[in-house]
C-alpha cells in the first residue's frame, strides 16, 4: 500500500511540475470542399485566423483549445469538371469554431529546451461550430437562420522554439462534419436542393506563434 501511494505520489508531482502553458495567435487561409466551387482539399481562398491555448502534459502530449473565425466560399466558375461550370453557382458563408483536444508530438519536445528545437506534431479535436442555413425565401431574398454543429478536426504539423517564450508553428487540419448544407444546399427549398449524397469539409492552413508561461517544466533544461 505504501508503494502504490509513493507511486501515485509520484506521478501527481510529475504532472503537475510538468506542465507549461502556451497562448498565442493563428493566421492563415480556409477552404471548402463540398457541392460547389472547387473540390481540392488543401488550396486556401479565404484569410482566416483565430486563437490558441496549449497545456502540456509531457514533452509528447498538449491539451489544445483554439477559436477559429473561418471565412469559406465556393463558386463553381473555379470547378475542374464541365457540369459545375455550366451550373454557375456560388456561395459564400462564415463559421465560428471551438475545438478542444489533443496534440500528439513525434520527437520529445520542450520550448524551454535547447535539445530538440522542433518536431512534428498531429492533432486531433473535437469542434462545434456556428454557420448560417437558408431558412425561407421571401420576395426573391433568401432568408437566413444559424445553426450549430459539430466536426472532428484532423491535421499534422511542424513547430519550433524560437526562443525561451516563444514558439511557432506551421499546420494544416480538415474539419470532418456531419452535415451538407454549409454551402447552403437544403431540401426545404426546391431552387437550392442541388446537393449530393455526402457532408460537407473544410479546412485551415497557416502559422501560429505562441508565448510559453507558467512554472518551467520539470524536463526543462534550466542551465
Amino acid at each position: 500500500m505504501k508503494r502504490f501511494i509513493l507511486i501515485l505520489f509520484t506521478f501527481i508531482t510529475t504532472v503537475s511540475f510538468a506542465q507549461i502553458h502556451e497562448a498565442g495567435i493563428f493566421l492563415g487561409g480556409s477552404n471548402f470542399i463540398g457541392d460547389i466551387g472547387r473540390t481540392h482539399y488543401v488550396l486556401p481562398n479565404k484569410f482566416a485566423g483565430g486563437i490558441v491555448y496549449k497545456y502540456n502534459l509531457n514533452p509528447r502530449i498538449a491539451l489544445r483549445a483554439n477559436y477559429t473565425a473561418l471565412p469559406i466560399s465556393g463558386d463553381d466558375n473555379d470547378a475542374d469538371n464541365l457540369f459545375r461550370e455550366q451550373r454557375n453557382f456560388s456561395f459564400n458563408n462564415t463559421l465560428h469554431e471551438f475545438a478542444g483536444g489533443l496534440e500528439f508530438n513525434f520527437f520529445e519536445y520542450n520550448v524551454r529546451s535547447l535539445g530538440q528545437t522542433f518536431t512534428p506534431y498531429i492533432l486531433a479535436q473535437v469542434a462545434a461550430f456556428n454557420y448560417k442555413v437558408p431558412e425561407s425565401i421571401v420576395g426573391g431574398n433568401v432568408q437566413f437562420t444559424n445553426e450549430f454543429s459539430l466536426a472532428v478536426p484532423l491535421g499534422i504539423g511542424i513547430k519550433g522554439r524560437i526562443s525561451d517564450h516563444l514558439a511557432f508553428a506551421f499546420e494544416s487540419a480538415v474539419r470532418l462534419t456531419f452535415v451538407d448544407d454549409i454551402d447552403y444546399t437544403t431540401d426545404k427549398i426546391t431552387s437550392l436542393n442541388f446537393g449530393g449524397n455526402g457532408n460537407d469539409f473544410y479546412t485551415f492552413t497557416g502559422f501560429s506563434l505562441v508565448y510559453t508561461f507558467g512554472r518551467p517544466a520539470c524536463y526543462a533544461d534550466n542551465e
